[in-house]
């Protein structure tokens, strides 16, 4: 199935259905009066999650979804139907964003949790409304409104408790392999992983966490380079980033070099993001002396002012990827116990990540604009 994480759509509500004219004319009731009814409300355009659903590929072939009308009210006093709620299936993970303006209309990270985009307009209302001792036989009705329509960008973010970023060919996609089932595609040459990709980390203690496998960043990624920021969305969600360094390089470059790429495009990406939990995960220690290792990993410390916790590993051969495993899901527990018992902790969490969302779509849009700037362009 082809992964789509975005798409931009038009929604409509229903109108509300207008109210009725009518008055009894019955054989044996002489004096009848005013019996139009209201109209029905239209209908919502309602956006569900649903656990089974992995993309939006559904929302790339039909942009546009209006959901039905109110009916007509009628005589002896019958209002009309009520239009039905359009429903939109949307997987797990799913933040719509209103595409004109910017806003973030809702997040939606539970199953069955769902978000009202556009309400349908109110019904009208029958002349028997507006009958009064002054006035037994109204001619006076109204119409139903219009239902709400905006765009809407649809952008899907995985949920995952630990992503992982670095260079193409840096060994991500290994060490995924090494910890979890996934099986994400491996090889020796860059862009090996196009899309992103979902492993499960389990112990023993039947405790879990979901680790994300995020395509490779090159400099110049914030710019549009490569992949560009397509993917680094799927980072916000996460409590947790490992940046995974290796130690060597066909192209020569040292590891610091290589390092501080990834540090600059995540701080052009995202001063929020880039502010958060990182940990340095050294990769292919195997293919250098230990001594040489500790070398190298003091002096990344030492030039990039490395606050957080270095693990040194193998991914290939599962070497120092338990202790990283026990450390990532020991500083989870951690997290969610703050949570759990502190309103605080939460509301300060729910912030920083609204503050990344709010960063990452205005830095995406951008991008959409240099993008369509350049077309214009070349197409002149």
């Amino acid at each position: 199935m082809k992964f789509v994480d975005e798409a931009v759509v038009k929604v409509r509500a229903g109108n509300g259905g207008d109210g009725c004219m009518s008055f009894r004319r019955e054989k044996y009731i002489p004096r009848g009066g005013p019996d139009g009814g209201d109209g029905g409300n239209g209908g919502n355009v309602v956006l569900t999650a649903k656990q089974e659903l992995t993309t939006l590929l559904d929302f790339r072939y039909q942009r546009n979804f209006v959901a039905k009308s109110g009916s007509k009210g009628g005589g002896s006093n019958c209002t009309g139907a009520a239009g039905e709620d359009l429903v939109l299936n949307v997987p797990l993970g799913t933040t719509i964003i209103d595409h004109d303006n910017g806003e973030i209309l809702g997040d939606l990270t539970e199953v069955g949790q769902s978000l009202v985009v556009c309400r349908g307009g109110f019904h009208g209302l029958g002349n028997s409304r507006y009958k009064s001792s002054k006035n037994r036989a109204p001619r006076k009705i109204s119409l139903g409104q219009e239902g709400e329509e905006r765009t809407i960008r649809l952008e899907l973010r995985l949920l995952a408790d630990v992503a992982l970023v670095g260079l193409p060919n840096a060994g991500k996609s290994t060490l995924v392999r090494s910890i979890s089932a996934a099986r994400p595609k491996v090889a020796d040459y860059p862009f090996t992983t196009l899309v992103p990709s979902l492993g499960v980390v389990e112990f023993k203690s039947a405790k879990s966490f979901v680790v994300a496998d995020i395509p490779g960043l090159i400099e110049g990624a914030s710019t549009g380079r490569g992949l560009g920021v397509r993917f680094l969305k799927h980072l916000t969600r996460a409590r947790l980033l490992l940046h995974v360094v290796d130690v060597f390089s066909s192209d020569g470059a040292s590891a610091l070099d290589r390092a501080l790429v990834i540090e600059n495009e995540l701080e052009r990406f995202s001063a929020t993001l880039h502010a958060g939990e990182r940990w340095l995960v050294v990769n292919k220690i195997d293919l250098m002396r230990k001594g040489d290792t500790d070398n190298l990993v003091a002096d990344l410390v030492e030039k990039l002012r490395w606050k957080s916790r270095v693990f040194l590993i193998s991914s290939l051969r599962s070497e120092g990827t338990k202790a990283l495993c026990s450390s990532i899901l020991e500083h989870l527990e951690i997290i969610k116990e703050q949570e759990m018992s502190s309103d605080e902790a939460r509301k300060r969490f729910d912030h920083w990540r609204h503050r990344v969302q709010q960063e990452v779509s205005t830095r995406i849009a951008e991008l959409g604009d240099v993008r369509r700037q350049n077309r214009e362009v070349v197409s002149l």
